[in-house]
């Protein structure tokens, strides 16, 4: 089996020791993606909304830069330090997956790396 690691500059880079995607068997696994700006490795200002959206446009920029697209992601995962912003979250994630709407899990956690407010990664096919 091959696995090919995939990064770019369109995205934060890696802020431990990971690659921000792997390709393995015509499947793209994409690492948790925060709302942090790729060129100062900031939060976006503008609270969870503007972080969900930032970490989807990172996500998105990765997806791509496997040569795959939002279209053909299968599985999502999104991690939240607080469930009551759910419907915030969901409705950005509308925006992103509007007809295509892949499997997707949303899990309330305690905390997220740089104090985040919310995290997605992905899978998709190549």
């Amino acid at each position: 089996m091959i696995v090919t690691t995939v990064n770019t500059e369109n995205a934060p880079a890696a802020i431990g020791p990971y690659s921000q995607a792997t390709i393995s068997n015509g499947h793209a696994y994409v690492s948790g993606q925060l709302g942090l700006d790729p060129k100062t490795g900031n939060f976006v200002e503008g609270g969870v909304e503007a972080q969900t959206r930032q970490a989807l446009e990172n996500l998105k920029a990765i997806v791509m830069a496997c040569g795959s697209s939002m279209t053909k992601v299968v599985c999502v995962d999104v991690f939240l330090t607080d469930m009551n912003d759910f419907a915030t979250v969901n409705g950005v994630y509308a925006e992103y997956f509007s007809a295509h709407k892949p499997a997707r899990a949303a899990i309330e956690v305690s905390a997220l790396p740089k104090g985040g407010l919310v995290e997605i990664k992905c899978i998709a096919a190549i």
